[in-house]
């Protein structure tokens, strides 16, 4: 218990990394990663799960408070075969450095059988992400919230007030904002297999290089999507990345001449709001069940039976010749495009996803699922990541 709480409504003016907050009918709030007109044009439940997790997503403010209570109520997943997941972690940041975890034991439970393909709720209460012992200073806190589950938010309550921060739009001549870096990908870039929020791969690259993350990394969903696009054109950011590839070969949604007009409609979006923003894009790490080998992508339901999660691919490699996407035919087009749109456009960039983690590094540290990294590769990844764009001779250098 607190005595005498201080308790602040969570409000757009204190959450960094959402685009969006939904107000719902019993008063709580959802940080979204897509506004509400984007949600409005697809019906696809994975997206809308997705995007409703709020990977990249923290409360920002200023406070002397040595107690903070973040009041939630979470929304867990439980897989019928597998052992249950580990509940959700929030990470709280004291002027940059992570000092305390918690975990909140309440909320709504979706119960999931991947053999079957049901889905039932069983509703849940609010509970709290609890902080004590925090130094008795002025200091700048951040909360990450789970990057993996959907989060209602109720309330924050703190022994002393909190200080909301400036606007990153908001020029202070005393204090100049860090840029803002806005990434989209796919469950990888979401941060699926890291084990707390600020442990996915653009945490970490954006903690250990001072910027700050927008992170449109939707589990499945990275699928060239022209809402997501807009939304990327109306978002303000000082440079922008899109990782692509591993969604469009596993959802097996396009072939080879729609992904090379999609890539090109995608930048040309981009570019209508952001004509001279740094832009990289980045092809797929590599993934050896869908190198050669297209989708869709399916579970291994052998592998389920014994409860274990591994993917597999169903395609043939046979079926390239007419148009069907792998990792290798997305790189080759990827650089390609690249290479002809940059002689005009000087901002836009190029990386080769395997730099960040290559058939030499799956030697070492293996996908566990065939499909995703562990939270060891995620840190990995996040490392050379800001050392290859963020450092000293990388491409967005100059921040």
């Amino acid at each position: 218990m607190i005595k005498n709480p201080v308790t602040t409504p969570v409000t757009l003016a204190i959450l960094r990394g959402a685009i969006d907050l939904e107000q719902t009918e019993q008063g709580t709030v959802i940080p979204h990663r897509l506004p509400a007109w984007a949600r409005a044009q697809c019906n696809d439940p994975q997206l809308a799960m997705a995007e409703s997790q709020p990977a990249g997503v923290r409360l920002v403010f200023q406070t002397t408070a040595t107690t903070i209570k973040l009041e939630a109520i979470p929304t867990t997943r439980v897989y019928a075969g597998l052992p249950p997941r580990p509940e959700g972690i929030y990470d709280l940041l004291v002027d940059g450095e992570r000092v305390a975890q918690a975990t909140i034991d309440a909320g709504h439970v979706i119960h999931i059988d991947m053999a079957k393909g049901t889905v039932t709720t069983e509703k849940g209460v609010a509970g709290a992400a609890c902080f004590n012992g925090l130094p008795d200073r002025m200091k700048n806190i951040e909360i990450w919230l789970p990057h993996n589950e959907t989060t209602e938010l109720v309330a924050l309550h703190s022994n002393a007030p909190i200080k909301s921060p400036a606007p990153l739009d908001t020029v202070n001549p005393d204090d100049k904002n860090p840029p803002v870096w806005l990434h989209y990908g796919s469950s990888i870039s979401q941060g699926s297999n890291a084990t707390h929020p600020t442990g996915t791969w653009p945490a970490v690259a954006a903690l250990s290089s001072g910027v700050e993350l927008i992170n449109m990394g939707f589990g499945g969903g990275a699928l060239l999507d022209p809402f997501v696009a807009r939304t990327i054109r109306d978002t303000k950011a000082d440079m922008i990345s899109l990782k692509i590839g591993i969604n469009l070969v596993n959802s097996d949604v396009m072939r080879l001449r729609a992904f090379t007009s999609a890539i090109h409609g995608f930048i040309d979006t981009i570019r209508d709001g952001h004509p001279s923003t740094p832009l990289l894009v980045i092809s797929p790490i590599y993934c050896p069940i869908h190198e050669e080998t297209p989708g869709p992508g399916n579970f291994d339901f052998a592998a389920l039976a014994t409860g274990t999660l591994k993917f597999l691919a169903t395609g043939t490699p046979a079926e390239t010749a007419g148009g069907k996407l792998t990792l290798q035919v997305i790189r080759n087009e990827l650089a390609q495009i690249v290479a002809r749109r940059s002689a005009a456009d000087t901002h836009l960039h190029y990386l080769d996803g395997q730099e960040l983690y290559g058939s030499t590094d799956h030697a070492k540290m293996p996908l566990p699922d065939e499909l995703h990294p562990d939270a060891a590769t995620q840190q990995q990844i996040g490392e050379r990541f800001a050392t290859h764009v963020f450092g000293k001779h990388g491409m967005f250098r100059g921040f």
